[in-house]
């Protein structure tokens, strides 16, 4: 590439006219697909993504193949990055066990009593290891889910933060607002740097001179922050999809 840069463009185009009846030649001679390595899929992926007019000059390949080649390369890249290390070390089934059944046979002993009776008994654990191997008893019969967001869809706005790949793998993160009683989008930002001042920022400019919906959608996402529900008090309650999907029940934080 470097030489090719001292060279006139003369040369070039009569040396690309030369590349292209040969593989001409190679492609009615051997009709079956070529097979591609890792570094054949890394320069074309990576010149057709820096020059997307190239994609005009693949002939043995097609331009959708290209494209799947970097976005396998960007998932590899972000396995690779966020890769199991080391954690908390598992806890033995028979102490699964005994948590269980101390859980059965005391139904009205909580996390913390069964926490401290462990102690007692010299097994070193924490609470919220405790908390998590417990029986589940069921819950009294409430108000379902979907009963809750047919009865207020019109005050029930959802915000969402989503990844956008780029060819050096650096994220761009984009925020998605929308409205759930017209199913209408409030408001769509990007940025790099997903901070609760940003996000608070975006909040304000979806809404602005209309009426606040009362509830607001998110998940467990660290980027919000306390910051973001401590500026909007019209933001009464805060609707949290995960923590209702692992213990059955619908959970609001105060604003």
């Amino acid at each position: 590439m470097v030489i090719d840069l001292l060279r006139s463009r003369v040369a070039l185009e009569a040396e690309i006219l030369v590349l292209r009846q040969q593989i001409n030649v190679l492609r009615r001679t051997r009709p079956r697909r070529p097979p591609f390595i890792s570094i054949d899929r890394l320069i074309l992926g990576g010149v057709c993504r820096l020059f997307p007019k190239m994609y005009d000059a693949l002939a043995i390949v097609r331009p959708d193949t290209v494209i799947r080649w970097h976005r396998a390369g960007f998932r590899s890249y972000w396995r690779w990055k966020s890769r199991h290390r080391a954690g908390r070390p598992a806890v033995a089934r028979e102490i699964r066990e005994l948590i269980r059944e101390m859980s059965i046979a005391n139904p009205l002993w909580g996390a913390p009593r069964i926490h401290g009776e462990l102690l007692k008994l010299g097994i070193d654990i924490g609470q919220a290891s405790v908390a998590k191997y417990m029986a589940r008893r069921r819950a009294p019969p409430s108000q379902g889910w979907k009963t809750f967001l047919r009865n207020h869809a019109d005050g029930i706005a959802a915000m969402d933060l989503f990844v956008v790949p780029t060819i050096f793998f650096r994220p761009r993160y984009g925020l998605l607002i929308m409205g759930h009683g017209r199913r209408q989008i409030l408001w769509f930002g990007v940025t790099a740097h997903p901070t609760a001042e940003w996000i608070a920022n975006q909040l304000t400019q979806a809404c602005g001179w209309e009426q606040i919906p009362r509830y607001l959608i998110r998940d467990r996402d660290g980027a919000y922050g306390e910051v973001l529900f401590e500026e909007f008090d019209p933001w009464a309650f805060v609707i949290d999809r995960r923590r209702r999907a692992r213990h059955g029940k619908t959970h609001m934080l105060n604003g």
